[in-house]
């Protein structure tokens, strides 16, 4: 029985913690495909990043699935208004292409992710990023988008 409220209260600290973290939910599109996008900070910097995305948008039924660990390297004071903020980190992909042959195929992967962020005084977040991976699969190693740039815009609350 302690056992067990020690695990609710533990579940419960965790739970408020994670509630009074600032969050983000938007966009991220990129030369590679749309993802929708949910961010949760993890202490004062800190960012953990999710999104699912389309592959090829307009031919293809490829899509995948990111998870990435993001560390804010610097926080510049370049405007009076907003906040700005480099930041990088490592990450790990699943995603589900289309083969020649018409087929799906599941590749999961590592990648990476630089980017740079402004948060406006309003809840808008606008940031560019660049994340490049490597994915396996199939016997084969995909480097998809190895300079893969994208654009995301987010609201904060």
């Amino acid at each position: 029985m302690r056992k067990f409220f020690f695990v609710l209260l533990a579940l419960v600290a965790f739970a408020s913690v994670a509630a009074a973290q600032p969050k983000a939910i938007g966009a991220r599109i990129g030369n590679y495909g749309l993802d929708v996008s949910y961010e949760n900070y993890v202490g004062d910097n800190d960012f953990l990043e999710f999104e699912l995305g389309l592959d090829n948008v307009f031919n293809s039924d490829a899509f995948h699935l990111d998870g990435v660990y993001n560390i804010v390297i610097a926080r510049p004071d370049w405007t009076a208004e907003g906040q700005w903020g480099f930041y990088a980190g490592p990450g790990a992909s699943v995603a589900v292409w289309d083969t020649v042959e018409g087929e799906n195929v599941v590749y999961a992967g590592l990648l990476g992710n630089v980017g740079l962020e402004y948060v406006f005084d309003i809840p808008l977040q606008l940031s560019v990023s660049l994340r490049p991976r490597l994915m396996f699969g199939d016997g084969k190693v995909r480097r998809n988008g190895l300079l893969t740039l994208g654009l995301g815009v987010r609201y904060m609350f």
